[in-house]
């Protein structure tokens, strides 16, 4: 059997479907798995186990338009796919499974696509599943009969390769962190937008703090289009940070972050690839649930402020960012001190 899916376009919402793809592998262990994903994403599935293969959705390349679209579509018919199980929920991923002749679609009945579906499968209304979710896309599994139930509980962890390991450290010290310091990962962008980003001036404020007590080597990570957040922070911290945002792939990001010590952050990918490697982590979050979008990680501090328009899942505040402002510096200080407990003094590098 041959299976494909459709992976969803963000880092944190991939990171939150590998349940589901384990899930998929055990229920076809001999089957040949091939993710469809973003190139970004795709690059992020390359050492799992429950994936053979990733296909990279060049959307803005050769995959571009319509005139794309029905190529990437006759690039997979002559694959000839047994079933196409679609994780993202957009019309457009159906569209193509369709157009790719695929015989058996599943996914959910949204966004006006069920006519291209063989089974849509209805959406989970609210309450009935567990709030995380990770649990949504296990859910359509299980409502397709490919799960008999929901875990109780589920990590997700992503394996990072020893020679990975030592590209990564090579990376580092090449951009100036010292061998043996202790090394903490800053996000202090996120991709969706400025509403989930913590004031630049207070990550700041925080890093010169945690670099004074604790000696450590701060490592700014983010794309290329947070570049400018990642400016304003380093303006304000003296010494001891190493700005990587812009400068590494997305595929090296595991294992950059596995040679750091812990984790200060936005709700972003960074920080559920982060939990998936393994990292403790200090997350900030203001407009989002942390129910729903937390990384499912062992050792995770969230520091939140509750405001009353809180939850808004918005982009931009509308008003004044009160969901974020009112995270203080001590606030999120406390709880690095206390992630950092035990880590500190110990040796440094991971």
């Amino acid at each position: 059997m041959k299976i494909l899916v459709r992976a969803t376009n963000w880092v944190g919402d991939a990171v939150m479907c590998i349940p589901a793809l384990e899930a998929i592998r055990r229920r076809q262990p001999a089957a040949e798995v091939a993710v469809l994903a973003r190139p970004w994403v795709a690059d992020l599935y390359r050492g799992l186990t429950c994936v053979d293969r990733a296909i990279p959705f060049e959307h803005n390349g050769r995959h571009a338009g319509i005139g794309g679209r029905e190529r990437l579509a006759a690039e997979l018919r002559r694959e000839q796919f047994d079933v196409c199980i679609l994780l993202q929920n957009a019309f457009e991923a159906a569209w193509i499974a369709w157009r790719a002749g695929i015989p058996e679609r599943i996914g959910y009945a949204r966004d006006a696509r069920s006519w291209l579906l063989t089974r849509p499968i209805p959406l989970p209304l609210p309450g009935e599943t567990p709030a995380h979710e990770a649990f949504y896309y296990l859910e359509l599994l299980r409502r397709a009969g490919w799960v008999e139930a929901l875990p109780g509980t589920t990590e997700v962890r992503l394996p990072v390769a020893p020679e990975a390991l030592d590209r990564a450290e090579k990376m580092l010290v090449d951009a100036g962190c010292r061998p043996g310091a202790l090394r903490l990962a800053f996000a202090t962008g996120a991709a969706y937008g400025t509403a989930k980003c913590w004031p630049a001036e207070r990550y700041s404020a925080l890093a010169t703090r945690l670099i004074a007590d604790y000696d450590a080597d701060v490592v700014l990570f983010g794309s290329t289009s947070e570049s400018e957040t990642a400016a304003r922070v380093l303006r304000g911290i003296e010494r001891g940070a190493v700005n990587l945002v812009g400068r590494s792939a997305i595929g090296d990001l595991p294992a950059l972050l596995a040679r750091c010590n812990a984790f200060l952050g936005n709700d972003s990918g960074a920080m559920h690839v982060a939990g998936a490697v393994g990292l403790p982590i200090v997350a900030v979050f203001g407009p989002t649930d942390p129910h729903g979008t937390a990384p499912l990680a062992s050792q995770l501090t969230i520091v939140q402020k509750p405001v009353a328009c809180s939850p808004c899942f918005l982009r931009h505040c509308p008003i004044d960012h009160r969901c974020m402002t009112a995270v203080s510096v001590e606030m999120v200080l406390e709880a690095a001190r206390a992630c950092l407990h035990g880590i500190a003094g110990s040796s440094g590098a991971r």
